[in-house]
């Protein structure tokens, strides 16, 4: 079975130097990337079902495996939203499919981006980041004629790190472009 490049270099040289540069004991103790989470929010989902599954189709190509409906929780009159109405799509990424999502997003989509400055380097204070992105356009898996809207999606990098410092250490080891 052939491995993902991103996770060779992850095994080979890369936690390695991070149990170095962290002045870790033992190499279990390095930090390492657990999952990650895409989640896309449709709001236009309220008045026109059509739309999901758009979205499900493009998600699904994008991250290489079938997304999961999310559900409205609560009733929100004003929004015209109704407890249990299906809202958004949502795809955890583990193992291969997680290491070549990552790949393609760091290789491929971010530097497509339009006056790329860099990411944010604030984590949530567990090691695990956060990534808003506005237009889904930047994965070359997106054909422009699917949709008339393009719709924005979060990406979550959930890390065994127990730190900050430590998780900002793994994303900047893999090549993450952040912001100095």
């Amino acid at each position: 079975m052939n491995r993902p490049r991103l996770h060779e270099l992850y095994n080979q040289e890369i936690r390695a130097a991070l149990q170095k540069q962290l002045g870790l004991s033992n190499v279990m103790q390095t930090p390492r990337l657990a999952k990650i989470v895409v989640n896309v929010g449709v709001k236009e989902a309220v008045s026109n079902s059509k739309v999901l599954a758009t979205v499900e189709g493009v998600i699904t190509r994008i991250a290489g495996q079938k997304p999961i409906r999310t559900l409205a929780r609560k009733s929100i009159a004003g929004f015209k939203l109704r407890e249990g109405m299906p809202i958004g799509v949502q795809v955890t990424l583990r193992r291969k499919n997680m290491w070549e999502f990552l790949d393609r997003l760091l290789n491929t989509a971010l530097p497509k981006m339009r006056d790329f400055q860099g990411v944010s380097n604030k984590l949530d204070g567990r090691g695990n980041y956060n990534l808003g992105m506005k237009d889904w356009g930047i994965f070359p898996e997106v054909d422009y004629g699917v949709s008339e809207k393009a719709f924005g999606l979060n990406i979550t990098f959930h890390t065994t790190a127990k730190t900050n410092e430590h998780g900002l250490a793994l994303l900047k080891s893999f090549g993450m472009p952040f912001r100095i």
